[in-house]
């Protein structure tokens, strides 16, 4: 880390008004240009204590930059990580309003519910055996940044564009599906919008969380029993308007509708 915890909380300050007030940032590092990674991460885990403090929930975790194309324009070898909470989740069938909203995009993503702790160095077998199921879901990112445009310390430090997401379809169990080839259609007011295949998520959605808990690890940390982790797009992001409707089609595993209103 580059910054100290002074500057870290005022970055905090930033970053949860803008969460908080629906305004958009310049980047932080646009003021910090010795920001580093695990500066953003330090933001983020100082934004997640105070919502603790107010009351919201840690469910789990996601995965972004999952692609090799989103981790080369970025210029990592690794995913990004951020925070789910309980108040970003939106029911199946429903609605999700826009005026809490910025500029929000939509990806399709594998969702996996975990029935024991997983720590340390683990195999994508691991994580599957660790797995309760497996389920569809849409993530609907929206980064607090001007014009979506970002690098990997202030993305971070927004909790990685993290802002609503929704669950749906059929759970199927882990160990009893093949991972890799789950093919994805995303459709907005009828039209299709973008297709892609679940291997494209690192050749394997568990290997985000391979990633995530060795992220974890390396912060005295481990995914807990019981956590919700979001592995990352399947497609590209797809940016939505007040009222489009909104569906997912996951082969095997059912769909996802919701409408912004």
């Amino acid at each position: 880390m580059s910054l100290d915890a002074k500057t870290i909380a005022a970055l905090a300050d930033r970053v949860q008004h803008a969460q908080d007030n629906v305004h958009t940032l310049t980047k932080l590092t646009d003021d910090h240009p010795t920001m580093t990674v695990e500066d953003g991460y330090a933001v983020q885990e100082e934004c997640l204590r105070r919502w603790l403090a107010r009351g919201d929930r840690l469910v789990g975790r996601k995965a972004g930059l999952t692609s090799k194309a989103k981790m080369q324009q970025m210029g990592v070898n690794v995913p990004g990580f951020g925070m789910l909470l309980a108040s970003y989740a939106r029911p199946e069938n429903g609605t999700i309003e826009m005026d809490q909203l910025l500029h929000p995009k939509i990806e399709a993503e594998i969702a996996f519910m975990t029935k024991d702790e997983l720590s340390g160095d683990v195999t994508v077998e691991q994580v599957i055996a660790a797995t309760d199921y497996v389920i569809p879901a849409v993530e609907v990112i929206d980064s607090r940044y001007e014009n979506f445009k970002f690098d990997l310390p202030s993305v971070i430090a927004d909790n990685s564009s993290s802002s609503r997401y929704v669950s749906g379809g059929r759970p199927l169990d882990a160990t009893k599906v093949d991972l890799r080839t789950i093919g994805v259609v995303i459709e907005r007011n009828g039209e299709i919008q973008a297709l892609g295949a679940s291997a494209a998520v690192l050749n394997h959605p568990a290997n985000a969380i391979v990633m995530l808990v060795k992220h974890l690890a390396a912060r005295g940390q481990s995914l807990p029993a019981g956590s919700f982790v979001m592995t990352g797009g399947i497609t590209e992001a797809i940016p939505v308007s007040r009222g489009d409707n909104v569906v997912a089609r996951f082969q095997d595993m059912g769909s996802i509708s919701f409408r912004f209103v």
